[in-house]
């Protein structure tokens, strides 16, 4: 079980992603703005974040690159879950320091797998 903040704007992607990952065991907050996340996360510490690119206040990748910037969050595994799927916006999350970037839509059960091994690999590196 992992404490996971998924940051989203989008009320029914946020239900769909909060109940996918909580039947995998997992808990799950969704954050709606991206400043409101940024303060959330760095104050409760998840074991793994979940950002989209588009959001109000803090755009994701900004978010990302502002926690890498955190001591106490750097090896946090975070992970970029939006629609934008261009291969100039992988990159870009990538380079600031995201885990994994997945393109919605997307199947549930991939959405679990690559949580899981994200998760897997951070328990490995801290160990």
């Amino acid at each position: 079980m992992a404490r996971i903040i998924y940051v989203e704007d989008d009320e029914l992607v946020g239900e769909v992603v909060q109940q996918t990952l909580a039947d995998a065991g997992h808990i799950v907050g969704v954050i709606p703005h991206g400043t409101l996340a940024f303060d959330t996360i760095a104050f409760k510490k998840p074991d793994l974040v979940i950002l989209d690119r588009s959001l109000p206040g803090m755009q994701g990748v900004e978010i990302l690159r502002s926690l890498r910037r955190l001591t106490a969050l750097y090896l946090t595994p975070i992970m970029m879950l939006s629609a934008k799927g261009g291969e100039e916006h992988i990159d870009e999350a990538i380079e600031a320091g995201a885990n994994d970037y997945m393109v919605k839509p997307f199947e549930p059960q991939d959405l679990v797998r690559r949580v899981e091994e994200i998760l897997r690999q951070n328990s490995l590196r801290r160990a």
